[in-house]
Formats: C-alpha cells, sequence, structure tokens
C-alpha cells in the first residue's frame, strides 16, 4: 500500500490524486476546502485519505484530534439538556455539540425522550461550521427514519483513534475483506453475540449482554489501534481472548 500524502495548511492536492467521480462531483470531508474554478486545498496538517469508490477524500489530522463535519455518524454523550436542546460532548476538546430533543424518528413534544447527563446516543453531524455550534441529530431528515439512530442503552463506550474508527467504518468489499484491514469484531462475531455501533468520533459503543464479553470486546480494538496490530496479530488475539473470556 502506498503511503498516504502528507500535506500542510494551505497546500494544494496534486489534479493527479484526486478520484474521478462517475457524476462529475467530489465529496470533500474534513481538512480540506475547494476554491474556484479547480483547486482543493488543505486547512490543516493531515494524510490525505480517498475513497474512490465513494469519489470521496479528507485528511486524517496529525494530532489524531476529530473535527466534526456534515455526515459524520458520532457517538455523544449527554452533558446538560435547555427546553429545546440537549448539549453533548463528542470529544473533551470540543464545544458541545447541539441536540434538538424533536430531533428522534416520530416523536412529539409529548412523546420526546427523556434523556438525562451521561445518557449516550448515536447521531449523525447536521451542521459542523468554525462559526457556530455543532448540530446533531438522531433521524434521517431527509426520510424521517432513525437508520439505527438514537439513544444507546446499556454497553460501554471505548474510546479509539479517530483514524481507527474511520478504519472500523469502512466495511468489507466483494469478497468480505475488511477495506480497513480491522477484522477484530468479525472474528468475535464468529463466537460471540454483541451490538455495536461506531463514532467518527473516536468512539465505539459495544453490547454483548456480558460485562466481561463487552470489556473483552473493547480491550481487543484498543489493542489493535494502539499496537498496531495487522491481520493475522488481531486474528491471533481475538482467539486467546476467546480462550480466556
Amino acid at each position: 500500500m502506498a503511503a498516504a500524502m502528507v500535506l500542510l495548511p494551505g497546500e494544494n492536492i496534486p489534479t493527479d490524486k484526486l478520484p474521478k467521480p462517475k457524476k462529475g462531483k467530489l465529496t470533500l470531508g474534513p481538512g480540506l476546502q475547494h476554491t474556484p474554478p479547480s483547486t482543493i486545498s488543505a486547512t490543516t496538517a493531515g494524510s490525505l485519505q480517498v475513497d474512490h469508490r465513494k469519489a470521496a477524500l479528507w485528511l486524517e489530522h496529525a494530532g489524531g484530534r476529530y473535527q466534526p463535519s456534515v455526515g459524520d455518524l458520532v457517538i455523544a454523550q449527554i452533558h446538560h439538556s435547555s427546553v429545546e436542546t440537549f448539549s453533548c460532548a463528542l470529544t473533551p476538546h470540543t464545544s458541545f455539540a447541539i441536540l434538538g430533543q424533536l430531533a428522534f424518528e416520530g416523536v412529539s413534544k409529548k412523546t420526546r425522550p427523556q434523556l438525562k447527563a451521561g445518557d449516550v446516543v448515536y447521531a449523525r453531524v447536521s451542521k459542523a461550521s468554525k462559526w457556530e455550534d455543532v448540530e446533531i441529530e438522531c433521524f434521517n431528515s431527509a426520510t424521517g427514519k432513525a437508520e439505527g439512530m438514537g439513544q444507546l442503552k446499556g454497553g460501554m463506550v471505548f474510546d479509539v483513534r479517530p483514524a481507527f474508527a474511520r478504519r472500523l467504518m469502512m466495511g468489507t468489499d466483494k469478497e468480505g475483506v475488511s477495506k480497513g484491514g480491522v477484522v477484530v469484531l468479525e472474528e468475535v462475531g464468529g463466537k460471540v453475540k454483541f451490538e455495536v455501533a461506531v463514532g467518527r468520533n473516536g468512539k465505539v459503543w459495544v453490547d454483548s449482554g456480558s460485562v466481561r464479553e463487552t470489556v473483552m470486546i473493547g480491550h481487543l480494538l484498543r489493542g489493535a489501534d494502539e499496537g498496531g496490530w495487522d491481520v493475522e496479530g488481531q486474528r491471533k488475539a481475538v482467539k486467546k481472548a476467546l480462550r480466556d473470556v
């Protein structure tokens, strides 16, 4: 695999590094900006990541910090609430994100969720700007459906690097091979039943119904992230953990 191109703020991306979209439109993620007519440049330092299938590109930040971008799926913790909104923590270093109390599937003022401080939700970033509060929602505003978003009850939340979280969210190719090179969840899933939600903000929620198994899965994910385990190393670690659990 070729080394990712590292960019500094203000540097332009060479045209030969850009994906070729089928419909003529690129999707820019965190760390990039478009200057008409066709210049794309970095707004922060990081390594260039490209998804040719989705015609998308973004920067993974050298410092590893998460920067909200519209469309990101995130795991947020309720900090406090007001009459109409919840203030939610995405990471320790970012300002609170705003979640409307009616930003859930099929709710009204009478049926809105009664969330309290410490509760966790799976949400999508609906608005992100340097000059305004980040806004999130727990449903798809285009369809009105939750699509897996909402309150995450029970389980545990584990911290990983945002870059590792993105790898977890890449899924598999047609042959069932992990695109991000992370097979921990698939390997554990062959033996243990569990639910999982991955947030682009470096949070992974896991619930197996068993504290011991949930902790095991979290430790495996953090080990793969911090230890840089390759696929074979992940498989060996999972086998050993399953024997010991």
